[in-house]
């Protein structure tokens, strides 16, 4: 792991004022100032290149902190690239644009925001990625509520809730696996410990969602019939379209690697979209897996729906995401979060006080560092002595990771998820965090379990005392 060095030791208080600060900094610029995240996150960087200056480090030192954090995100840096593309092919070979008729097939309005959960839960567990599903899936209901003039944040939110349900249950998730591999519990028996919040979180999910639903649509669906009807005259709606959906799911759960998944589906829908265009208009098609697809229709809903993807559509995302991983290469090196941890981990001799600072460092570093990853590493190898001394079993651990970690980079605006959500959704991270009720109510439940000690496991298996 690259942030294992820290160039400078300090007090805890002054870590968490350190941090203090920057939320403050940040938070205030992003809702008071509507200032894009980019400016705050580089405004950070100064003052805590200004902080290490202050603590007479090397201005080579912390160029190279800067480098070290940037370098965790280069692999999502790549997924993203690869995710534009694969938008811009499947909207050229007719996949999302079949999803969203079939999903108007589907919906009738009432319901709809529980059903766009459960079926984005649903492919999420079979696919592992939340954030393939909310790029595919997810943006074909995106389309269906701006169609039937429903509230865009909540439909973003029962996206994100049920995207995330599958990241986490899934055994071909890479944060399932990374959660349970960081403190060595077998796979499936993590999975099965989750259910103790898991379902309960799943359940209070869906009976929101539920509620939040219309129960009627009424003049809405004139749109909604116009929409379907000139995705059929766009040839753009086939059966066969459905083929590189087919591929990525097979080569996810075949667990093959990311950037060929993904480049896989991108050529079969490229393959497809040779089908639906004419030869005239072959030339131009390699051009849209960089700056995107353009729908040529006059129907100004169905051009606003389509007209997405490519590469271009995913650069303001990367540089934010560049930028805040850099931040927090500077923010473990000069030792402000080692600080903050170790204020964490004082009075952790109660298993409901270990649990509730464990949580707190998971969503702490998510907030601080913007990537789940780092979040579920750094918190785990922390507080796996701690479990253990407490003779408390691992999976309690490694279930913590994911509801106070995984689940929680989505709600934060610079993370890594909550850029790429953003993007993807064409809703900003605070206004769909208000209703992703999955991943709010996970950590609230897993801080519950440490309370009450229900689903508590000692180091045999048996409930905790």
């Amino acid at each position: 792991m690259q942030h294992r060095d820290t160039m400078l030791e300090i007090r805890p208080l002054e870590a968490l004022l350190m941090v203090v600060i920057l939320l403050t900094g940040i938070s205030f610029s992003m809702i008071k100032l509507q200032l894009v995240p980019h400016i705050p996150i580089v405004l950070a960087i100064f003052l805590l290149l200004i902080y290490g200056m202050i603590k007479r480090v090397k201005m080579k030192e912390l160029e190279a902190a800067l480098m070290d954090g940037a370098k965790n995100g280069l692999g999502a840096v790549l997924i993203f690239f690869f995710i534009g593309m694969l938008i811009s092919s499947l909207m050229a070979g007719g996949t999302i644009p079949t999803f969203i008729y079939l999903a108007f097939e589907l919906v009738t309005g009432k319901w709809f925001y529980a059903i766009v959960f459960v079926v984005t839960a649903a492919i999420g567990v079979g696919i592992g990625s939340s954030l393939t599903t909310a790029a595919t899936i997810g943006a074909a209901f995106m389309g269906v509520s701006g169609a039937l003039e429903l509230s865009a944040a909540i439909t973003a939110g029962a996206i994100v809730s049920g995207a995330f349900f599958g990241d986490k249950m899934s055994p071909l998730s890479d944060t399932t696996t990374l959660a349970s591999s960081t403190v060595k519990v077998d796979l499936f028996e993590h999975i099965k410990n989750m259910a103790w919040t898991t379902v309960p979180a799943f359940v209070l999910s869906l009976v929101i969602f539920g509620m939040l639903s219309p129960t009627k649509t009424g003049a809405d669906f004139a749109t909604a019939t116009l929409i379907k009807q000139e995705l059929v005259a766009m040839n753009l709606v086939h059966w066969y379209s459905l083929i590189p959906f087919i591929v990525l799911a097979i080569l996810a759960v075949k667990k093959v690697p990311a950037v060929i998944t993904l480049g896989s589906a991108t050529l079969s829908a490229m393959g497809i979209s040779l089908i639906l265009t004419s030869k005239q208009e072959w030339g131009g098609l390699p051009a849209i897996l960089y700056s995107g697809y353009k729908a040529n229709t006059d129907v100004e809903v169905v051009a606003t729906l389509l007209s997405r993807g490519g590469i271009e559509s995913m650069l303001f995302s990367v540089s934010l995401v560049l930028l805040a991983l850099s931040m927090g290469g500077l923010l473990f090196k000069l030792g402000i979060i080692p600080g903050l941890l170790s204020l964490f981990l004082k009075g952790v001799e109660k298993v409901s006080s270990l649990i509730l600072s464990a949580s707190l460092s998971a969503i702490g570093i998510n907030f601080l560092i913007g990537e789940q990853y780092l979040s579920i590493i750094m918190t785990g190898h922390t507080f796996d002595p701690y479990f253990r001394k407490a003779n408390l079993h691992p999976k309690n651990l490694s279930r913590l990771l994911e509801d106070a970690g995984t689940v929680i980079n989505p709600l934060v605006p610079w993370s890594v998820c909550g850029v790429f959500l953003a993007g993807v959704l064409g809703v900003p991270t605070t206004e769909y965090a208000l209703f992703a009720i999955f991943c709010l109510a996970s950590p609230v439940l897993t801080i519950l379990a440490g309370l009450t000690k229900i689903s508590i496991s000692n180091s045999e298996g048996k409930a905790a005392a």
